[in-house]
């Protein structure tokens, strides 16, 4: 018996599997179907759950994700998002609709082997980890984009509690602990790597493989990618003020001794034009005013938005079906 593709607007909690496998999926419907048919063929002990999380996706994602609602051989979940939200948005919302020991986090463009999911998780077990990162010997993606995650994951080790060679990737496990912990977190900018910092010790990494893109091309624009690292570098840590700071103290400082010499230089000497060096001190200065005055104002506009509210997803709907579903999962 097949359970109905009924929406369900209450969050019902599946019943103790071993494995959630949360897929946020946006211009997906090309490749969502096969990545499903492939998790739901591994031979997970205790059983698995699908969660997919459709952000809001221009295409018919959530039509193909619906469809599957009838075939799925194991629970499936369908959460559509009343718009896009972003990666890590979409994400804490599967977080919440999963019922898993442990949760596995995933993108939907099939880069990723489903088959390594079983080796993620053996190794999560073995060691009771509560986060296991991934990394790759190559990284099937462009170049900038592979510069642009060596960027952000330097800038991690300096901002963020993170162990050093440690690389936060989107394919990654944690314990139901881990995951019920992040997911109280109700703030408009998630970082989902930066809440795990924040929650616990316990983590560990393990190789995989990395494919080409199989279909379409990333989702990930230049935008989208300097919005996360934005998130991550004044979201989770107080550094970026404290630089401002301390370059504050710096440049006035060395304001003050410049200052001291042309004193000088006009007691004893003639005093020099120096009008091109006037400006360039000045425009240097204002230019780092601006950067400080602007640093300010997007943490305070953060704060802002969080105090009022702004939500971090709306759900519209939650499908569920799949084998076993008809019992509470």
């Amino acid at each position: 018996m097949t359970a109905s593709a009924t929406p369900a607007t209450d969050r019902e909690v599946a019943a103790g599997c071993t494995l959630s496998i949360v897929v946020p999926v946006y211009n997906g419907a090309a490749s969502v179907g096969e990545l499903v048919e492939a998790l739901s063929a591994l031979p997970v002990p205790g059983g698995l759950e699908i969660v997919l999380v459709n952000d809001g996706s221009p295409d018919d994602s959530l039509a193909v994700c619906r469809s599957l609602l009838a075939t799925a051989r194991v629970p499936l979940v369908v959460v559509d998002h009343a718009r896009n939200y972003g990666e890590h948005n979409a994400v804490m919302t599967g977080l919440r609709h999963a019922s898993g020991r442990y949760v596995i986090t995933m993108d939907d463009d099939l880069q990723n082997p489903p088959e390594e999911v079983l080796r993620i998780l053996d190794h999560a077990q073995a060691n009771d980890l509560d986060v296991v990162y991934t990394y790759y010997e190559t990284k099937e993606h462009a170049l900038w984009r592979n510069l642009g995650s060596r960027f952000t994951n330097w800038c991690a080790d300096k901002l963020l509690d993170k162990p050093k060679g440690l690389y936060l990737s989107s394919f990654r496990c944690m314990s139901a602990f881990a995951a019920e912990a992040i997911g109280r977190y109700d703030g408009p900018f998630p970082y989902v790597d930066g809440l795990l910092l924040q929650v616990t010790k316990r983590i560990g990494r393990i190789q995989v493989r990395h494919l080409p893109r199989a279909v379409g091309r990333s989702n990930y624009t230049l935008r989208r990618l300097v919005r996360l690292w934005m998130n991550m570098f004044l979201n989770f840590s107080v550094m970026p003020l404290r630089v401002a700071t301390m370059l504050g103290l710096g440049l006035g400082t060395l304001g003050g001794l410049v200052g001291i010499i042309v004193l000088i230089e006009a007691l004893f000497n003639e005093p020099p034009a120096g009008w091109a060096s006037l400006m360039v001190a000045v425009l240097l200065v204002s230019g780092v005013q601006l950067v400080m005055l602007g640093m300010i104002g997007e943490y305070l506009g953060r704060l802002f938005l969080t105090v009022n509210r702004k939500p971090q997803g709306i759900v519209r709907t939650v499908y569920r079906g799949g084998s076993g579903a008809e019992d509470g999962r």
